[in-house]
């Protein structure tokens, strides 16, 4: 049951990725959408979806690798000092 939580918190970054491509294609084809006054918003707004979609899913997966031991040494995380 917990696996399937965790695959429906992963399909909303996954989700506001393919809305940001949506948004930004729409925007090469000069479609307008409702909420947006201008083509630049809206490809700024599909950008920053984009963007955050592919953050989220990428720390997401960082985060498991490291707790699995499977990252290269340069993207382990630092001992802290003391």
């Amino acid at each position: 049951m917990m696996r399937f939580i965790a695959l429906i918190i992963l399909l909303i970054p996954i989700l506001t990725a393919g809305y940001g491509i949506k948004l930004m294609r729409d925007t090469l084809f000069q479609i307008l959408n409702v909420p947006f006054p201008s083509l630049y918003l809206q490809f700024l707004a599909g950008m920053i979806a984009f963007a955050a979609g592919i953050w989220i899913i990428g720390g997401f997966i960082l985060h498991r690798d490291r707790k699995n031991n499977k990252v290269a040494p340069k993207f382990q995380k630092k001992p802290a000092r003391t």
